[in-house]
């Protein structure tokens, strides 16, 4: 059975802007940086890479074109 691409799960999509991705992204990665004061060094070492990729993410979707 194919799925309705206007919902998902069977409930309708929600329409989140790209600034509001972008928004959350960013408060991700300013909680994250509190738990670097918390962290084993292995833990401190997988936020500072995943914030890195964060920030590429963000970068990128500031970029892009609306569609």
């Amino acid at each position: 059975m194919k799925q309705n691409p206007q919902e998902v799960a069977g409930r309708p999509k929600k329409f989140i802007s790209k600034e509001t991705i972008i928004k959350n992204t960013e408060e991700n990665i300013r909680e994250s940086e509190i738990g670097l004061e918390f962290g084993l060094p292995e833990e401190r070492e997988n936020i500072k890479d995943k914030n890195e990729r964060r920030k590429h993410a963000i970068q990128r979707m500031k970029n892009e074109p609306l569609s």
